[in-house]
């Protein structure tokens, strides 16, 4: 099977109608894609894994069911089992280990990609563009701020990536500003 953007876009569309979850995604795919430009690996798959790792929380937001009816989803259309390895191993449920590069990036992108999207929004600009790796690691230690992000796995991505924290802000802050009018962080 050939990974196609375009279609991966659709069948998230077509699981996902909320605008915010469509966003997350985005933004994950943005982070993802970054890395994998950094490390010379696939741009284009990396994304597409990135992008889909949620498309079935919207219908299934259970720990039974996320993300396992997604994979479901995409075995049966065909789509390489490194694919659902890696959208399972984001998952610490699911008891699929991180081993390859693609599912320690996608992992360590996923959460804090909406903790920078919460620390964008919240700014007076509403801005990736003046967001900075300093202050998104204060925000990190302030509990009462986005208080669902776990923050043992926004330390637990990064050390898997082998990245300090202030490293690892800075490279998802700056990927994410690539897309950042898909994401409509560019500011008010």
């Amino acid at each position: 099977m050939v990974l196609d953007r375009a279609a991966a876009w659709q069948l998230l569309t077509e699981w996902t109608t909320g605008e915010s979850l469509r966003k997350h995604a985005l933004a994950v795919e943005a982070a993802v894609r970054g890395y994998a430009r950094t490390f010379g690996e696939d741009e284009q798959a990396w994304g597409i894994v990135a992008l889909l790792h949620d498309m079935d929380y919207e219908r299934f937001p259970s720990l039974d069911d996320h993300p396992y009816r997604g994979c479901e989803e995409l075995q049966r259309r065909g789509y390489p089992e490194w694919v659902t390895r890696a959208i399972l191993s984001h998952a610490d449920y699911s008891h699929t280990p991180r081993e390859s590069r693609l599912e320690k990036t996608l992992f360590a992108c996923d959460e804090m990609a909406g903790f920078i999207t919460a620390a964008a929004l919240v700014r007076p600009t509403k801005s990736l563009f003046d967001l900075e790796a300093p202050s998104v690691l204060k925000k990190i230690k302030d509990k009462a701020f986005a208080r669902a992000v776990s923050r043992d796995d926004l330390r637990r991505g990064a050390e898997e990536l082998g990245l300090p924290m202030d490293q690892h802000v800075a490279n998802v802050i700056a990927f994410m500003r690539v897309e950042a009018d898909a994401l409509g962080l560019r500011g008010v």
